[in-house]
């Protein structure tokens, strides 16, 4: 019998796991370019982590969590909770003002698979902690449209308001109102929700529900003073910038912390599961868990696994992994043992090396350097040790080749620029220190 992964849980294999690191590349350089600074936290937490933050009535905390029960630990749903607790832990606040953040990893939750939506599932999640102003919204959702621009997709930035604590019972009264009327042709999720979490009602997918709401008041036209001036304000910053977005009085988040400004990223492209990313501001949530007071916030999460299904629709150009600047071809055991030692001094030079440890014929072995996409190929038998001298061909141009002596920088001498792929995984930061070290 077969073990297989659990469903819902999915291996990334080689073949795919480029992609990953393509998306994760692109990513972390828009990031850098913003002065985001990244940070990784731990799978587990105590459960009363996300009761407090996420709320325990939401359905995640009810229905989706892993937990431990006897241990009282959960496989976090989402980032942002774990996140502000390290900014709260390790003081964060004290070494600097406004903290600018970011985490990649697995989330966990127990739902119905589906596409682009896994039980365990990859977030880039954006954090900026301690800034109230508008500004820092406008730019967080420039970055977000600029890293999706980057990677060449099409999607649309739509945007709302949530209001604060102080506007938002006015608007849950109207509201509640408007549902009671209509109560009766609601799905029962709804019909649950409206008694603890009624904005949730306007997210609902259900299309009798939807047809329910759409006449709904809007929270846009409930905002206080102050609200409806950082709404205008972050409006304006967008239009400076060049941001297109549309207003949705329908958005709302499944989280409780959030308040005021709140946006999502939508594709038209992957049936139901429009959103790619989405996130906004929760002001006091950072107090709530045990923070400092005054401590504003404002984030988003990216749907990995969504990214990669898009990347994968518009078949993106992307550099393979197992492209490898050279292969060494040892014919025989002392061909082989010859080119043990150089494929070693060449990576050691920060090439991408592959050869056959096998004992294969030479066309076998050619085939293979084929299939690894290798910019050139060096042949060791018999004749070339008796030589001194091994042959080194250009599988680019395919009939290109040369005789060159058996060392490591006569290899380099005859291989000027590196290949990007030896490189694909660092950041240019990375490379850069490395050049100077």
């Amino acid at each position: 019998m077969k073990i297989k992964a659990l469903k819902g849980f999915k291996d990334i294999v080689p073949g795919e796991v480029e992609l990953w690191q393509y998306l994760e590349r692109v990513a972390r350089d828009v990031f850098d370019r913003f002065h985001f600074r990244e940070i990784r936290l731990p799978i587990l937490e105590e459960t009363e982590l996300f009761a407090r933050s996420i709320g325990e009535a939401t359905d995640i905390v009810e229905k989706e969590m892993y937990t431990f029960v006897d241990k009282k630990i959960t496989m976090r749903p989402e980032a942002t909770a774990s996140l502000l607790r390290a900014y709260i832990e390790h003081g964060l606040y004290v070494q600097k003002p406004v903290q600018k953040l970011f985490t990649i990893g697995p989330m966990f939750r127990h739902e119905r698979p589906q596409k682009g939506r896994l039980r365990q599932f990859h977030q880039m999640d954006i954090e900026v902690l301690g800034s109230e102003n508008a500004r820092v919204d406008t730019e967080l959702m420039a970055m977000g449209a600029m890293l999706l621009n980057e990677l060449g997709l099409q999607v649309s930035l739509e945007l709302n308001s949530l209001g604060c604590p102080e506007c938002r019972p006015g608007y849950r009264t109207a509201l509640l109102s408007y549902i009671e009327e209509r109560h009766d042709s609601l799905c029962s999720d709804c019909k649950r929700r409206s008694t603890t979490n009624p904005l949730r009602v306007l997210d609902c997918k259900v299309p009798s529900c939807r047809k329910q709401i759409l006449d709904a008041p809007s929270i846009l036209d409930h905002l206080c003073g102050q609200c409806e001036d950082h709404f205008d304000k972050v409006q304006a910053g967008l239009q400076q910038l060049g941001v297109e977005y549309r207003l949705n009085k329908f958005m709302v988040r499944g989280l409780d912390y959030y308040c005021r400004t709140t946006f999502e990223f939508i594709t038209t492209d992957l049936g139901a599961q429009a959103a790619v990313a989405a996130g906004g501001r929760y002001d006091g949530l950072i107090e709530t868990l045990g923070g400092p007071s005054n401590s504003p916030g404002i984030g988003f999460a990216i749907g990995m696994e969504r990214l990669v299904l898009l990347l994968q629709q518009q078949e993106t150009s992307y550099v393979e992994a197992d492209q490898v600047d050279l292969y060494i071809a040892g014919i025989g055991k002392q061909g082989s043992q010859v080119g043990f030692g150089l494929a070693h001094e060449m990576r050691a030079g920060k090439y991408s090396v592959a050869m056959d440890h096998e004992g294969r014929s030479l066309k076998s072995q050619m085939k293979q350097a084929n299939k690894t996409g290798a910019r050139f190929v060096l042949i060791i038998g018999d004749a070339e040790l008796e030589s001194g001298k091994g042959i080194l061909r250009n599988m680019l141009s395919k009939e290109d080749q040369q005789e060159i002596d058996l060392s490591a920088s006569a290899i380099v001498e005859c291989i000027p620029e590196k290949s990007p792929i030896a490189d694909s995984i660092m950041s240019g930061r990375l490379k850069e220190k490395n050049s100077t070290d």
